[in-house]
């Protein structure tokens, strides 16, 4: 599990390390630590290089700990979700940074951990908590919302069309007792979808599942609040690079870098009003993708979406 190689690795730190490379005493957050594949590829690369490793899974820490462990002088790791990246950042009294990573949505680890209840492949407790010692789970939503909260939250979270049909067919099989098992409601799922349609876009379960991630861990929320704030917090020269793996994920990333490369003129004027250009410029016109070798060799990197932006004044 520790040998994993992140989704895009190369392509990451090319793109982070040019902005690195500026400055003598250069600063990066990992804000998505994982098993920490892209720290180590950065602080083996950058031998001057501070790091701040944020992750919400105590698990993931523990293991990147290890792995990091000939680092340890040089991180300062953060047990906190990735909206928490200015206070990180404040308490070790550094006005900037100099590089910063997003790899959002669920890790590799907790996929391939039956236990944590991420995959409908398998049967395993309803869970899906990202930091495991947080209250709510997948099995408390499941159980306990009523069917117009969980025809919206698979609607708007898994852009699942046979949402509010899944949501009556679990409330009624919860009237029979409560649901607790990945693969009991894999198969409730896709009893709930039309046979034409299960024929067609993989796993009929795979947009419930989403839907039901997303909110126990509130990831849009937490993107939506995290963003503006790693911007804020870029030295000037310094990029932030993101890769999102689901359309609502990469439509917040692309919307909130639009609004900062946006320049405050009014349009028509045929000069830039004073501190009204923008401060903030794309490094990459629109998004990539994962190489072709890298989607046959790894499936989940297929939905990866790499967009970079870097600050160019103060």
């Amino acid at each position: 599990m520790a040998s994993h190689v992140p989704v895009a690795l190369n392509r990451c730190i090319e793109l982070i390390s040019v902005a690195i490379s500026k400055s003598n005493s250069p600063v990066a957050v990992d804000a998505t630590l994982g098993l920490g594949g892209h720290s180590a590829q950065l602080l083996n690369s950058f031998p001057n290089l501070k790091l701040i490793a944020i992750d919400r899974d105590p698990n993931a820490i523990a293991i990147a700990k290890e792995r990091l462990a000939k680092f340890e002088s040089r991180i300062t790791y953060v047990n906190k979700t990735y909206d928490f990246i200015d206070e990180a950042i404040a308490q070790l009294n550094l006005p900037c940074v100099d590089a910063i990573l997003f790899d959002l949505g669920v890790s590799s680890m907790q996929l391939d951990e039956a236990t944590r209840g991420f995959s409908y492949s398998q049967s395993a407790p309803l869970d899906m908590r990202m930091n495991p010692t947080d209250v709510k789970t997948a099995k408390t939503i499941v159980n306990s919302y009523s069917v117009a909260e969980l025809t919206r939250i698979l609607k708007i979270y898994g852009e699942e069309r046979f949402a509010n049909r899944i949501a009556k067919n679990i409330e009624k099989a919860r009237s029979s007792g409560e649901i607790n098992d990945t693969a009991q409601l894999a198969q409730l799922v896709k009893d709930s979808i039309p046979a034409p349609a299960r024929r067609i876009g993989g796993n009929p379960a795979k947009r419930t599942f989403q839907a039901l991630r997303i909110e126990v861990n509130q990831e849009l929320e937490i993107l939506e609040s995290a963003l503006p704030k790693a911007l804020s917090a870029l030295a000037v020269g310094g990029r932030l690079v993101v890769m999102s793996y689901q359309s609502l994920e990469d439509k917040i990333v692309k919307q909130i870098f639009k609004n900062a490369t946006d320049s405050k003129s009014p349009l028509g004027l045929p000069i830039e009003l004073p501190n009204s250009a923008a401060k903030y410029r794309l490094v990459i016109n629109g998004s990539e993708a994962a190489s072709e070798s890298e989607q046959v060799e790894n499936p989940r990197s297929a939905s990866m979406r790499l967009r970079a932006i870097e600050r160019v004044a103060a």
